[in-house]
């Protein structure tokens, strides 16, 4: 009787290295069946962790490479599992034949991101650092890419831990109380209960703030400039990405379509927008960049609205048509172009909205844009501490945060209702519990590690 191996049991092999040509590439296999390819493929033993010379050959002998064979014993892997790798020349059609040769001895091609699946399954990471190793990977400016070494190293799920105990810490002694009323012991005033909560709340309090900023590095922000035309929009960008990127002219209308250039301020990852100016017109051409301006504002995480600093019509403007058409919740700054031309020093009013007075010609007060811009879009503290986060870690924060505020509520009723108190404090757990991946569903590891690359 013959039995099917579990998901576990059986041994995948992907490419690790990127597609293309290169000097090293390699071929990564994780499973029960790896001493049989090392017996079929390399043809001799290999000591643990020790990088062999060896010739890779196919089913009649011939040679398919030549290169360094590494084997990594269970559990002592990344997978956890018994591991090898084979690091051969990068060419593609090499790589390839490896791993059909690989395949064809009873591997199957991994799926994305199934190498770390097994490593989180398996108790190496937890899950928020086995996403921390995508996030590492598409890492697109230095402050990311050390943030996510960050998460991956613990940082963030030690965090996460600490508030945990805590909140289990608490729970017991609620748990005592309830339990045991006929003593007439109160474990939760010895206990100091509402300091707890309060310092649980406070720590929660500060890590939501930095895990929105692990977001902001993750993924990066749209900011879309926007604005009547000739009032400095493609200056402004092209002071922005430091090149010139805009055409530039003293004629008005002179963008007509959307201009898009990578930027990195203060580590995080910007992507800043220059658009069609917005005015009425019977060009076509130009009507057609205007809406592709709306088209830009609809999908931005910040908008950058320039007005003519000597315009004293405009020195006020919190409102108009770019607020009433803006997506709820996204932040807007109101820049004063041409401050030198109005003799207005660079400066920054918060009104409705932020106010920023520059001159995108000399550059005066573009440092307090960009300060600004980080602070609206909540990424204004990427310190030392920094680390990687997704929106998910967010929302389970955010959960967390509710049910403790909740419980707050309920420890401070004129009755104390420690029932519903104990009720909320254990929700609070389970959201914090479900970024390390202690209560998670199936379905939602699914939809994390198919985003990974294959070979990770």
């Amino acid at each position: 009787m013959t039995t099917t191996p579990t998901p576990l049991r059986e041994t995948i092999a992907a490419i690790a290295t990127p597609p293309g040509r290169g000097g090293i590439g390699i071929v990564r296999v994780s499973g029960a069946n790896v001493d049989a390819l090392i017996a079929a493929i390399v043809g001799r033993r290999l000591e643990p962790r020790v990088a062999t010379n060896a010739t890779f050959r196919d089913a009649a002998g011939a040679v398919l490479d030549q290169g360094l064979a590494i084997l990594f014993p269970a559990p002592a892997s990344y997978t956890g599992e018994t591991v090898l790798e084979l690091h051969g020349h990068g060419s593609p059609a090499a790589l390839a034949s490896l791993l059909s040769r690989c395949v064809e001895l009873g591997a199957r091609p991994a799926r994305p991101g199934e190498f770390t699946q097994r490593a989180y399954l398996n108790g190496k990471l937890d899950l928020a650092q086995a996403e921390s190793v995508a996030d590492l990977i598409d890492a697109s400016t230095s402050a990311a890419a050390r943030a996510a070494a960050r998460s991956l190293s613990g940082a963030f799920s030690r965090e996460v831990e600490v508030l945990v105990d805590a909140v289990i810490t608490l729970r017991m002694y609620v748990e005592a109380t309830l339990d045991f009323p006929e003593e007439d012991i109160d474990f939760l005033r010895a206990a100091d209960a509402q300091g707890r909560l309060d310092a649980i709340r406070d720590q929660l309090a500060s890590l939501l703030l930095r895990a929105r900023t692990g977001v902001r590095l993750a993924q990066g922000l749209t900011v879309v400039l926007v604005g009547a035309p000739n009032v400095g929009k493609s200056s402004l960008m092209n002071r922005l990405v430091r090149a010139d990127a805009a055409i530039v002219t003293p004629i008005a209308g002179t963008t007509r379509d959307t201009v898009a250039r990578q930027i990195e301020i203060g580590g995080i990852p910007l992507e800043v927008v220059d658009t069609a100016g917005l005015r009425d017109t019977r060009d076509e051409v130009e009507a057609l960049g205007i809406e592709r301006t709306w088209a830009a504002i609809a999908r931005a995480d910040l908008v950058i609205e320039l007005v003519d600093a000597r315009d004293a019509t405009v020195a006020d403007a919190d409102g108009g048509d770019v607020r009433a058409r803006l997506p709820e919740g996204v932040p807007r700054v109101i820049v004063h172009n041409k401050s030198d031309l109005a003799d207005e020093h660079p400066r920054i009013e918060r009104r409705l909205a932020s106010h920023v007075w520059l001159s995108a010609l000399t550059g005066e007060g573009v440092e307090l844009l960009e300060r600004e811009v980080l602070a609206l879009a909540g990424a204004g503290n990427v310190g030392e501490d920094a680390f990687i986060a997704r929106e998910r870690h967010v929302i389970a924060l955010r959960s967390a945060q509710q049910h403790l505020e909740a419980a707050r509520v309920h420890l401070h009723a004129s009755v104390p209702a420690l029932e519903l108190f104990a009720e909320e404090m254990r929700h609070a757990q389970s959201a914090l519990s479900q970024i390390t991946g202690e209560f998670t569903a199936d379905d939602l590891l699914g939809v994390i590690f198919s985003r990974f690359c294959i070979g990770k």
